[in-house]
């Protein structure tokens, strides 16, 4: 292993830095934040915690050692959950008190100590966690936002070693820029919810739990995708990061649809379908003055979603300058796009979608078991979905599964 110099450590936080300023989705800045800050101090492994309803989450795990016994592609499996925040964990006492705290063996720590360190990971995974690098996530106004871990710092030829002063150092100063960024995403979260909020008042189906899970699927499906397609990294980063949001957003839409229709508790009549497929083109709209490459993929998801790879789906190509909001006499729908017409991103997010809504309980039907949604996926391989997508779907189950525990629907 190549161990990067003080100089070249502080040239990537800076590099680092400006990636941050670009990423505009919550989750998936987290994810790079773990990952960046790894590689400043070299640490085999990590988590990052989320503050949420006074717990502390953890959100994303890495670790090389494990991650190398995996087949390429692979990610390694995950449970979300979430604790209490007091002194007595590492994570709790670093964050309430505002200060890092940097341990050379975790086996090794006093009973004097208010935290102890929790061996059930390395318990069931067999991994031995020894030094553990712990920084809070607090704005300048002294908000929790969560806590950063590095785990087992490595000498270059790969030894476990403690954390030093330069370490601690830079990751004091990458934990205040990663706040910032945190504080940036969490805006665009807030206002993007609030536009699905805006959504779930007209139809019932758009719940936040339902973007959420929607979205993340998405991403997973994308990562899969591109690591078989051999995609650069920078270009992955920049893609997830607009897919992310504009999934979440892949309904947007039927804020202009009126409420009669889209409450309707019985099946629609052929003039009433006819009205709630404008929901496609009319939340392409908010995004027709394309600005940047989440303006353009946003509007991609949103018009192309209800496609489908057999070309039977809709809207086709819509001409966004003739369409005026509550106008439905006019039927802008084309013959459907078909294969790979359809946008990568509208294409992963049909399947994300219908496997969503087919898995979840509404007030107008049961959820389907399990067995039988992904037979429904499955049967429409090569025609409602890419078959591609389909078959990465299957590759991806044990984050889906993950997904769905991590985003219930509000009870």
């Amino acid at each position: 292993m190549n161990k990067i110099s003080r100089e070249q450590k502080l040239q990537k936080i800076l590099e680092t830095e400006k990636i941050l300023t670009d990423i505009q989705d919550v989750d998936v800045l987290l994810e790079r934040l773990l990952t960046e800050a790894r590689g400043i101090v070299h640490a085999d492994a990590g988590s990052i915690y989320v503050y949420e309803n006074e717990k502390l989450s953890i959100k994303y795990a890495q670790n090389d050692t494990q991650r190398r016994k995996l087949a390429p592609g692979q990610k390694l499996p995950f449970s979300y959950f979430s604790f209490a925040v007091n002194e007595k964990s590492i994570a709790g006492f670093s964050v309430l008190k505002g200060t890092a705290v940097n341990i050379s063996d975790a086996y090794a720590l006093s009973p004097e100590l208010p935290y102890s360190f929790n061996k059930q990971s390395d318990s069931v995974t067999g991994y031995r966690t020894k030094s553990i690098l712990t920084l809070p996530l607090r704005t300048a106004a002294g908000k929790i936002l969560g806590v950063l871990q590095m785990i087992n710092a490595l000498d270059t030829d790969g030894t476990i070693i403690s954390f030093d002063e330069d370490a601690e150092l830079f990751l004091t100063h990458f934990a205040s820029a990663a706040t910032q960024a945190l504080e940036r995403a969490y805006l665009t979260r807030s206002m993007v919810m609030r536009m699905i909020t805006m959504a779930g008042f007209r139809d019932p189906k758009e719940t936040g739990g339902h973007v959420l899970r929607v979205s993340s699927y998405a991403v997973e499906i994308y990562d899969r995708w591109a690591f078989e397609n051999h995609i650069p990294e920078d270009e992955q980063h920049k893609f997830r990061d607009a897919l992310k949001i504009a999934a979440m957003l892949h309904d947007v839409g039927k804020v202009g649809i009126p409420d009669v229709i889209l409450k309707k508790p019985g099946s629609f009549t052929d003039e009433e379908y006819a009205i709630i497929k404008t929901h496609t083109y009319l939340g392409a709209c908010l995004f027709a003055e394309i600005e940047s490459p989440l303006d353009e993929m946003a509007r991609a998801v949103a018009l192309h979603h209800h496609e489908r790879w057999d070309g039977t789906g809709y809207p086709g190509n819509v001409d966004l300058s003739k369409i005026t909001v509550g106008d439905f006499s006019e039927d802008l729908c084309t013959d459907g796009l078909a294969g790979e017409e359809i946008p990568l991103a509208a294409r992963i997010v049909a399947l994300a979608d219908v496997f969503d809504a087919l898995s979840s309980k509404r007030i107008y039907k049961q959820a389907w078991n399990e067995r039988d949604v992904l037979a429904e996926i499955l049967a429409e391989s090569g025609k409602q979905f890419d078959p591609q997508i389909v078959s990465i779907f299957f590759k991806v189950q044990p984050q889906i599964s993950e997904i769905r525990l991590a985003y219930p629907d509000a009870t």
